[in-house]
């Protein structure tokens, strides 16, 4: 048997296979986009002990990855963006893992979503334990099959686990459900694309479509109404919180670090029920009164106070430009040390 023959067809047929089905999903207009697993999650961890004066970190929920577009922070700011939030989370354990970090003593972005932060029910953790989890244990060779997947994902639009996977398909399969097991709901793969620096954005397609703009009002109403089947916080699990998070907070204030929060928009009946669950008195200000720390809210200025979220949580890749470039000036209005800025001689203590 010729076996370098049979080696030379089975290459030459996956070969044929890769490129029809890449050029079958670009025809489709598919798009490349990155897992944004715990992979991606540890990688972009390791960056948070550059120079604290020209790099940031942002945690938080989904919101903080849509709204802030990464590009144009680091072009007007001059600094890098360390994005470590993730969706359908709440980031308190993000914030504790850094602040037990001795050697974390930079600028530090938490995003606050009241439903996600002020949780510590298992569904808005069990994301950021296993990241963390992942970053603490991860093997030499874990990271080699996480950069060579990486580099692949970046080059074949046929590997976005979102569109193409069997799971996805499935999702957008018209299957019945069993009554005892209520579905998940379906989030729709043109919501959430997902690129290198684990920015999320919305595809052309999702932003033109006011279907699925439909859509996504409606899963957030299903999990806005199945989270009032589960047992509200009580107001000892509220306390705790706010005093978790204060600890966590000066930590990192002792280290020289520095802290902000950022309330980023919504709009429309999200933001309502926002707004009537977590009042603002109660919640927001005074989370900044008990971490004696600073923060911005949209609704607090005029530029930022009434974007239009399309799905009412998220905004646009040409809002998130607008927002961000706001966002960046009432930094500055703060005193937040930003490297580009001239005339702030604010400097982070070594």
């Amino acid at each position: 048997m010729n076996f370098k023959k049979a080696a030379l067809f089975a290459v030459t047929l996956v070969l044929v296979f890769v490129v029809v089905w890449e050029w079958n999903s670009r025809q489709k207009g598919y798009e490349t986009s990155f897992d944004d697993s715990a992979e991606l999650w540890a990688d972009k961890r390791k960056e948070v002990y550059s120079d604290p004066f020209t790099t940031t970190v942002f945690i938080g929920s989904s919101r903080i990855k849509f709204d802030l577009d990464i590009p144009t922070w680091e072009r007007i700011t001059g600094e890098k963006a360390v994005q470590l939030a993730l969706v359908g989370s709440s980031p308190q354990h993000l914030l504790f893992d850094l602040a037990e970090d001795e050697k974390f003593k930079g600028k530090l972005v938490i995003d606050v979503t009241e439903p996600l932060f002020f949780s510590s029910a298992p569904p808005y953790t069990e994301r950021p334990l296993k990241a963390i989890k992942y970053y603490k244990n991860e093997t030499p060779t874990q990271r080699f099959s996480f950069k060579v997947g990486h580099f692949m994902e970046s080059q074949l639009t046929f590997l976005n686990k979102d569109y193409l996977s069997t799971n996805s398909i499935l999702e957008r399969y018209p299957l019945p459900h069993r009554t005892q097991t209520p579905p998940f709901p379906y989030f729709p793969p043109e919501f959430e694309l997902v690129n290198a620096e684990r920015q999320c954005y919305m595809s052309d397609t999702f932003v033109k479509d006011t279907n699925l703009h439909k859509q996504m009002q409606n899963v957030w109403l299903t999990l806005l109404e199945g989270a009032k089947n589960m047992p509200p916080p009580t107001k000892e699990d509220i306390e705790s919180v706010f005093t978790s998070v204060k600890n966590a907070v000066d930590k990192i204030k002792a280290r020289g670090g520095e802290v902000i929060f950022v309330r980023t928009p919504s709009s429309g009946t999200f933001y309502e029920i926002e707004k009537q669950a977590f009042p603002r008195e109660a919640f927001w200000d005074k989370l900044l009164t008990v971490t004696n720390s600073k923060g911005i809210h949209f609704a607090d200025y005029p530029e930022t106070a009434n974007f239009i979220c399309p799905e009412w949580s998220h905004l646009t890749p040409e809002d998130a430009i607008v927002y961000t470039t706001h966002f960046i000036n009432q930094l500055e209005e703060k005193e937040w040390p930003i490297a580009n800025r001239k005339n702030n001689s604010k400097t982070l203590k070594n």
